[in-house]
């Protein structure tokens, strides 16, 4: 891209303005956690796969749509609707109270769509019940499943680059995933499955920026004399080197998301939605918190490399 050819932004000079606006909304979405946990009872709007329910599967004689199976069962109050195989099977995920039972939840579901289908077009095929129990293990595995990717990371980076680089690009992708849950938090967006899939699928996009920048760090590092170079010129200079391709590839990236935020649907709209947000935090914290992240730890550690011992050459005698 000509506009960002043979730039000299000074990102590092500015990570302290970064770090405040980072601040800020992380403290935003921690403070609507606790208001959540005040007024729902969690710091998250957990879905029927996490927090229990019952699962109705239902098949149609002829073809219909999710959004004209959704308006059946109350527009934009109805339950999570998702296509089961066929175009004529769907699976409805609907939340059931303490006083009902899974029997009397989906005697219900029933009706609504009975109320706007003919009685004799649509079967219920199965209705399963899943557990609180279910739920909680649930968002274990999904806890897990995060924190795994965040040691993997770390070991690959420092065995690809050096410690310093695990280490930055784990605080980056903390802060990734902070803003996420936060962003989920003041909204209360859903959280169900695909919206864990998005989640880790930020994970992935952030190190990927993360790691194009850390890798010509690591490439100028190696040019001769680059180790006395200031660190912060080093850094800035390795990340407008890259800044074209990481405005490119979030550009694009962007397009195909925001046309799926628009034709996908109300089934796809918060799972695009977040990784809508997940693409702008990722590319903003490659360039102002991975960065600033290694420079700091530079500055404090070192570079984790053992410096040459000089030998003295002693004349010799005769």
């Amino acid at each position: 891209m000509r506009i960002f050819q043979n730039s000299a932004y000074k990102f590092i000079e500015n990570r302290k303005k970064a770090y405040v606006v980072s601040g800020v909304v992380i403290a935003l979405g921690i403070a609507a956690m606790i208001l959540n946990v005040a007024t729902i009872g969690s710091w998250q709007n957990y879905g029927v796969d996490f927090t229990g329910g019952s699962l109705i599967q239902v098949r149609f004689d002829e073809p219909t749509t999710d959004a004209a199976l959704r308006a059946a069962l109350g527009g934009a109050d109805a339950p999570p609707v998702t296509r089961f195989g066929t175009e004529n099977e769907y699976v409805i995920r609907a939340p059931i109270d303490d006083d009902s039972s899974i029997n009397e939840v989906a005697e219900a579901v029933e009706t609504q769509i009975a109320a706007v289908y003919s009685a004799g077009s649509f079967e219920v095929v199965r209705t399963e019940l899943v557990g609180a129990k279910v739920g909680s293990e649930l968002q274990l595995k999904a806890l897990y499943a995060i924190l795994f990717s965040f040691v993997l990371t770390l070991l690959y980076l420092a065995f690809r680059f050096e410690m310093r680089f695990g280490l930055a690009a784990v605080i980056a992708t903390a802060h990734d995933l902070l803003i996420t849950v936060g962003f989920l938090a003041v909204f209360r967006v859903e959280i169900a499955l695909p919206t864990v899939a998005a989640i880790l699928t930020i994970v992935g996009y952030s190190l990927n920026d993360t790691i194009v920048v850390f890798d010509r760090v690591r490439e100028n590092l190696q040019k001769k004399g680059a180790r006395k170079r200031d660190p912060i010129d080093l850094v800035n200079g390795s990340i407008n080197e890259t800044l074209p391709r990481t405005v490119l590839t979030s550009g694009t990236t962007l397009a195909v998301l925001m046309a799926l935020l628009i034709l996908g649907g109300p089934v796809l709209f918060d799972f695009t939605l977040v990784l809508i947000l997940g693409v702008v935090i990722g590319t903003y914290s490659s360039v102002f918190v991975a960065s600033p992240a290694l420079v700091e730890i530079q500055k404090r550690f070192g570079t984790g490399q053992s410096s040459e011992k000089k030998t003295k050459i002693e004349p010799a005698t005769v």
